[in-house]
């Protein structure tokens, strides 16, 4: 069979957008923060001290905004707002906490991730130095934060359930 010149052209330009088209697709579907979409939604758990809340919003494609808090009665106990950031393929969790490290930011970055888990580090951060989240049921997931506080390890765990 002979193929003119104009239609080989074209069926190559054809193949390479399709290339091209399902390459950035595949990109785009194992990208981290993709594996992290999960997370969006709003998130709470009501313990017998606390009613702890979490909130995630898609920005962009490679940003989600996240926001905690923990309330004691009408008291807020902690609070802090999250950003879950992609740079050059590169997930990293940077909470700012209220009354903590100077009103400034810290970087834990993407150390493990599967489909049902997202796991950062800082090692040099004070503690938490791990931040895991594990998603148990579409309805429901498991954050922990984890590391050494005054040279023994610990492990603090929010189990919580989807509320929207």
């Amino acid at each position: 069979m002979i193929l003119s010149r104009h239609f080989k052209s074209q069926l190559l330009t054809l193949a390479c957008v399709t290339l091209a088209y399902t390459g950035s697709y595949a990109q785009q579907k194992s990208s981290p923060i993709a594996q992290a979409k999960w997370l969006i939604g709003s998130w709470r758990n009501q313990s017998a001290k606390t009613l702890d809340t979490e909130t995630w919003n898609k920005l962009n494609d490679s940003t989600f905004l996240g926001r905690s808090y923990s309330l004691a009665g009408t008291d807020t106990v902690s609070s802090e707002h999250i950003r879950l950031e992609q740079h050059v393929g590169k997930l990293y969790y940077i909470p700012t906490v209220k009354n903590q490290n100077n009103g400034k930011a810290v970087t834990f970055t993407l150390t493990s991730v599967n489909k049902k888990q997202l796991v950062f580090e800082n090692p040099e951060h004070d503690f938490p130095q791990k931040i895991t989240y594990t998603q148990i049921t579409k309805d429901s997931l498991l954050a922990e934060i984890s590391g050494l506080r005054k040279g023994k390890l610990k492990a603090i765990q929010f189990p919580m359930k989807r509320v929207k």
